[in-house]
């Protein structure tokens, strides 16, 4: 077994102590890349003796020893003083004066330091022990060891935080001068991080740790970074050229980040690899416009307009003209907007990109016209508009012209509208105030960044003026989703390939006759031989997507089951066979209970209606999200009213049909028990029939067909859903579709209940499945009224006529659709095909209608019963 040579001893890659051979100490073995076979530990008189004097790593150490022969310790110490270290010149760089005894920090708890003192005094360390909040440790004052205070801790930074954060400790050995840092465990946090360890080594600064327990003063272990590490390099977007001075979140070297919530520095690589979240208190991180255009658009393809305007100061504000003097030459930016043309995946578009480093974002006259000039462009050469918003609000400083502006805005909005131009706004941290109030919520999509910031007014005045805590989260990208307030959440790691899709969703063909298609964008984000030829795509967008890619592979894709977070172009990975056979026999006990409270008789004649009854309720059946799932490509749900909350038991959506964007509107039971009870059981709310009557307008704004998947018992029976207007909810929904100037193909899956149904069935083609049934009324509510006998719920199947086959019969619908040998839950993929070749075929006839013509067959089917 290799070991140390002398005043060093050895442990195996166990961690036990290899003893010293009677013929002398020999060194550990170095493999070719510098790595160790043995780890090697360092009593502490020895690293006194080598302080500023060991060789840039240990196995450079070991590897000058290996050939020699063994002399007197002393003259060992000479042999390596030709690998002294040269500090690196910059913020954290450290230079003992000479002569000097070594100074070293020391990060550990109380109770470890304690245990330090002594060992360290005797080996001859110039010790400074680390606190927080300027507190002493205990005796620290009574011995006069000097200390160093790290910081102060606050309700989002703790002392094991503080102490653990990179940037910190190395202003802190930079300081006091140290030129090594004690940890008091290899297990510590500072010791495991690959970040920490490079950027020590890079400023000449030895990190040590006990190699076990108890041995303070014969067993430090010197961390290293891994062999293969390269030194810390700049963020990907920063090797374009950026804005002159940096912005406030980036002061100290060009490396490193400053948190904007929790205040503590990072390297920006770290960041980076955590998806743009902070290291410590998992804030997602803000971004400069050129960052943002970097991540988003496909290199070299932003061609920027207006990038200059005239100043404007209508009040002649005093020191406002300073002032923006001042933002300007703090960020490089002439406004807290940039607008200008660019491409994503190949697909072009006009993009605005607010600046929060400028003026907090806020909005004045220039960036106002800015916005307004970028529209009418976009208008002019027919390009949807992306806008990133980011905004404290108005400008005061320019007083009514700035509140003018949210208008000015708003009617350049309303002419993109009514040119059929999609309308796609991102909200980012903060989005408040004017620019909240205005164009950010008028988005034909609205997205939004995980835990961003947006509302109207401000906290501080809301919580003065209600004279009440507000509940957490308040105001978050969170709240606004379950609100109803906003489309989706996106993952910053995925907001390209996103945009990219929805971009393609409301792209026509170009005038070659290029269709664009799902599989086509896909390909382009992948810079492959796609429908656009060669993207050059922005370096950090392409490794975000290979990441996710291999992260899909692994399995190791983040689970959708919480925050409805858009990530569903890439695929959902199958729940385990366990948990669904779990979550089988949590349905059928529930479906026994609910028989069982009724009364009702679960027997019924085969061929009978109660049998179709029976079976359209079956657990198992497969649910609408199960027919999204194999007959659309690259879904992306959809969420919200806009005005209330958003309602589970509605699944909407936009995505691809046979290569055809389409907007597909489904009633959602839910696939287990807790997901059923979230969804209310598929009964739907108003502000699930008013979100599907938005989706609705707007399939029609930009000539979407619309898909409708029927699956309900009916619209939810409640006191809350009266206050809110269920039954102005379904009438809207009724004269809407009836005025629809896209084709609506409706098909029920399971049950069909009620005014509840007929909110989304009102179609130009018209289906059910083969076990499907559609009433006016639940046999039970029917039974219970006219005969005042629930359990006459059977009979009351027969009388009503509500199996397939009878309502065919009845011309109510256009077609039975086959659910294969057996029922949909005992043959899923045969019934899912169906549905699926039903929907194109009925496309395919309804394609060569005029949009009045569709209105008018509409209206006639329904004229005639």
């Amino acid at each position: 077994m290799a070991k140390a040579a002398s005043k060093y001893i050895s442990f195996d890659t166990a961690g036990n102590f290899v003893s010293e051979l009677a013929d002398g100490p020999a060194a550990p073995e170095a493999t070719e890349d510098g790595s160790l076979k043995s780890a090697v530990s360092y009593a502490l008189d020895a690293i006194v003796e080598a302080a500023g004097t060991l060789p840039d790593t240990a196995a450079a150490l070991v590897g000058a020893r290996a050939g020699a022969t063994h002399r007197d310790p002393e003259e060992k110490v000479a042999d390596v003083s030709e690998h002294v270290r040269s500090t690196i010149g910059d913020d954290f760089a450290v230079s003992a004066a000479a002569g000097a005894k070594p100074r070293a920090l020391v990060i550990a708890s109380a109770k470890n330091a304690r245990a330090f003192v002594v060992p360290m005094e005797q080996a001859g360390l110039d010790v400074v022990f680390a606190t927080v909040d300027n507190r002493s440790l205990d005796g620290f004052a009574r011995r006069m060891l000097p200390t160093h205070n790290l910081g102060s801790t606050t309700a989002d930074v703790d002392a094991d935080t503080l102490s653990a954060n990179i940037y910190t400790v190395l202003s802190a050995a930079k300081a006091c001068g140290a030129a090594l840092i004690f940890l008091d465990s290899a297990k510590a946090p500072l010791a495991e991080d690959a970040y920490f360890l490079r950027h020590a080594a890079k400023r000449g600064l030895r990190v040590f740790a006990p190699a076990t327990e108890g041995t303070l003063r014969t067993g430090w272990v010197e961390l290293l970074p891994a062999a293969s590490t390269t030194e810390p390099s700049e963020a990907p977007w920063e090797s374009a050229p950026a804005p002159a001075p940096l912005a406030d979140d980036d002061e100290g070297p060009t490396h490193w980040r400053r948190c904007h919530y929790c205040k503590l520095f990072f390297d920006k690589e770290e960041i980076i690899e955590l998806g743009g979240y902070c290291p410590a208190c998992g804030t997602l991180q803000r971004l400069r416009s050129d960052e943002r255009l970097a991540a988003t658009v496909d290199a070299g393809s932003f061609e920027e307009w207006n990038a200059v305007m005239p100043d404007f100061d209508p009040l002649d504000f005093p020191g406002y003209p300073e002032k923006i003097a001042d933002q300007r030459a703090k960020s490089g930016l002439e406004e807290a907007v940039r607008t200008g043309r660019a491409t994503i995946a190949g697909l072009p578009l006009a993009i605005g990109v607010m600046e929060s480093g400028f003026f907090m974002g806020s909005m004045g006259h220039a960036v106002g016209e800015k916005v307004a000039a970028m529209i009418d462009r976009a208008i002019a050469e027919r390009l949807p508009v992306v806008v990133f918003c980011a905004s404290g609000g108005a400008r005061m400083q320019e007083g009514l012209v700035s509140l003018m502006q949210m208008a000015k805005v708003s009617c350049a909005v309303e002419r993109l509208g009514a040119a059929h131009l999609p309308f796609i706004t991102v909200l980012t941290d903060p989005t408040t105030g004017g620019v909240t109030a205005s164009f950010a919520m008028q988005g034909d999509i609205i997205l939004a960044e995980p835990g961003a910031l947006i509302g109207f007014a401000g906290q501080r005045v809301i919580r003065d003026t209600i004279k009440q805590e507000l509940p957490e989260g308040f105001q978050t990208a969170e709240f606004a989703l379950e609100h109803g307030l906003i489309d989706a959440i996106v993952e910053r790691s995925q907001m390209r390939s996103v945009l990219a899709q929805l971009l393609a969703l409301h792209a026509p063909a170009d005038d070659m006759g290029r269709i664009v298609t799902y599989h086509s964008v896909m390909d382009a984000l992948r810079v492959g031989p796609g429908a656009y030829g060669s993207v050059d795509v922005a370096p950090e967008a392409q490794a975000v997507g290979e990441r996710i890619r291999d992260e899909e592979a692994a399995g190791l894709w983040r689970s959708l089951a919480g925050v409805p977070v858009v990530g569903e172009l890439i695929g959902r990975s199958e729940s385990p066979e366990e948990a669904e056979e779990a979550c089988r026999r949590e349905l059928e006990r529930h479906a026994r209970r609910e028989a069982r409270k009724s009364g009702v008789s679960l027997e019924a004649p085969a061929g009978s209606a109660w049998e179709s009854v029976q079976i359209a309720r079956n657990v198992h059946r497969p649910t609408a999200r199960r027919y999204i799932d194999g007959i659309v490509e690259g879904f992306i749900e959809l969420h919200g009213d806009r005005a209330f909350a958003d309602d589970g038991a509605i699944l909407a959506g936009i995505g691809w049909i046979s290569g055809h964007p389409v907007t597909i509107i489904a009633q959602e039971k839910g696939v287990n028990l807790a997901d059923r009870v979230a969804r209310n059981f598929g009964c739907p709310q108003p502000e699930g029939y008013r979100k599907s009557l938005r989706l609705m307008r707007e399939a029609e704004k930009f000539g979407r067909p619309i898909l409708c998947l029927v699956d309900t018992q009916g619209a939810f029976c409640g006191t809350e859903a009266e206050e809110r207007g269920q039954g102005n909810a379904i009438a809207d929904n009724l004269v809407a579709m009836a005025g629809l100037r896209v084709p609506v193909v409706s098909v029920l899956l399971g049950e069909g209940g009620s005014g509840g149904a007929l909110a989304l069935a009102v179609g130009n083609r018209v289906a059910m499945q083969e076990h499907a049934v559609y009433s006016v009324l639940s046999p039970e509510g029917f039974a219970s009224i006219l005969w005042k006998d629930r359990t006459r719920a059977p009979e009351a199947a027969e009388a009503m006529q509500m199996d397939a086959a009878s309502v065919l019969a009845g011309g109510i619908i256009d077609a039975v659709i086959s659910e294969g040998e057996g029922p949909a839950h005992e043959n899923p993929e045969a019934a899912i095909a169906a549905v699926r070749d039903y929907v194109r075929e009925a496309y395919k006839e309804l394609a060569d209608l005029t949009p009045d013509e569709l209105v008018a067959q509409r209206q006639e089917r329904f004229a005639k019963f």
